[in-house]
């Protein structure tokens, strides 16, 4: 997939001066934690993941550890449900455009895959009323993401409720990637585990928190005959987490609090910057987001999209993700500006600009 060959980790960090591709906020050090592994047990661990960590992840939500499975980052865990649930000739629909498991893994299972287009002339929101008609007799799952990435849509209460609502309806299941959830600029939605057995989250700390080297990520549902599922199915792939990466975890979920208010405040300065940018620059047209770490701005004028990405790149040795990531037209781009630090973000949305000047 392009958004996995052309990745700056792949292309090498070192070759991407200002770095806006970024869909998280800034990576954290190991030596913030002020973290001593030297007597951490390398065993296997708890299949459904370390006890303690799960408890931390349960308690805001008033549930149990028996409700959270730990897998190994968010992908794993989209994958775990896909292969779970899904048999060839299923149908499913799927938020679009989206991370591309949500979408692959079904599609190699052999499952008929519908989108659930977010269309920019709508302001990336879902139509519901159009969604309503997508449903079909043999539909198994329902696959969504708020915030969304890359165009930083957030649903509101109403619309996950009718989401949940269209699941219940209709004897499927709904799947929320809900690894934005703690960077929503207004309240977050209800967690959708919560509301309903029909319901599956996931999420991780990779995006929110900064650690996505740890691959650290997690499946809540209050469906027991699912937990059951999904564990069996994480037994077949990874069997267990590492303890490793499962104790740095509960270490920085103790002051997870800490580390996301540090967070919150950093993104939001950055999420204002390129909110000045775009408003002065006329060339560029967007839907603003309410939520995440991305936004996902189109290019207005007719001009060759080549020469942009090109100049952009070889010239400012400035990276974004072009819309070709996402199954859509390279018009589209995506800007991550939680990563970057401030000055190189500046300096990044300053080279996007020079490179629109030099297509003229």
């Amino acid at each position: 997939m392009p958004i996995e060959i052309e990745s700056p980790e792949q292309m090498g960090y070192e070759n991407v001066r200002y770095n806006l591709t970024e869909s998280s906020v800034s990576d954290q050090l190991l030596g913030n934690l002020n973290l001593d592994l030297s007597k951490t047990l390398l065993c296997y661990g708890d299949h459904a993941g370390m006890p303690a960590l799960r408890e931390v992840l349960a308690k805001p939500y008033n549930l149990g550890i028996k409700e959270i499975l730990v897998t190994q980052g968010a992908a794993s865990a989209l994958f775990i449900v896909a292969t779970g649930l899904l048999s060839k000739g299923d149908h499913m629909l799927v938020m679009h455009p989206n991370y591309a498991t949500n979408i692959e893994t079904p599609k190699a299972i052999g499952c008929e895959v519908e989108k659930i287009e977010l269309k920019f002339a709508l302001n990336f929101r879902p139509d519901l009323e159009a969604i309503k008609k997508q449903i079909k007799p043999h539909t198994k799952l329902i696959s969504i993401t708020t915030p969304h990435n890359p165009t930083g849509m957030t649903l509101t209460e109403e619309e996950l409720l009718f989401f949940i609502e269209l699941a219940e309806t209709n004897n499927c299941y709904l799947l929320v990637d809900e690894t934005y959830r703690e960077l929503a600029f207004q309240k977050p939605t209800t967690l959708a585990a919560c509301l309903s057995p029909k319901v599956i989250s996931v999420s991780s700390l990779s995006k929110a928190y900064g650690l996505p080297g740890i691959r650290t990520g997690w499946i809540i549902t209050i469906n027991k005959q699912l937990q059951e599922l999904f564990l069996a199915a994480k037994e077949q792939i990874f069997v267990t987490n590492s303890v490793l990466d499962e104790t740095v975890a509960l270490k920085f979920l103790e002051n997870g609090e800490v580390w996301l208010k540090e967070s919150r405040q950093r993104n939001i300065k950055h999420f204002e910057l390129v909110k000045a940018f775009i408003a002065k620059e006329k060339r560029l047209n967007w839907v603003e987001p309410q939520g995440g770490v991305v936004c996902f701005p189109r290019i207005e004028p007719m001009i060759s999209l080549e020469l942009f990405y090109n100049t952009l790149n070889h010239m400012y040795y400035t990276y974004v993700g072009p819309g070709h990531w996402f199954d859509v037209n390279k018009e589209f781009f995506r800007i991550g500006y939680g990563w970057p630090a401030t000055s190189d973000l500046k300096a990044g949305l300053q080279n996007i600009k020079a490179a629109l000047d030099a297509c003229g």
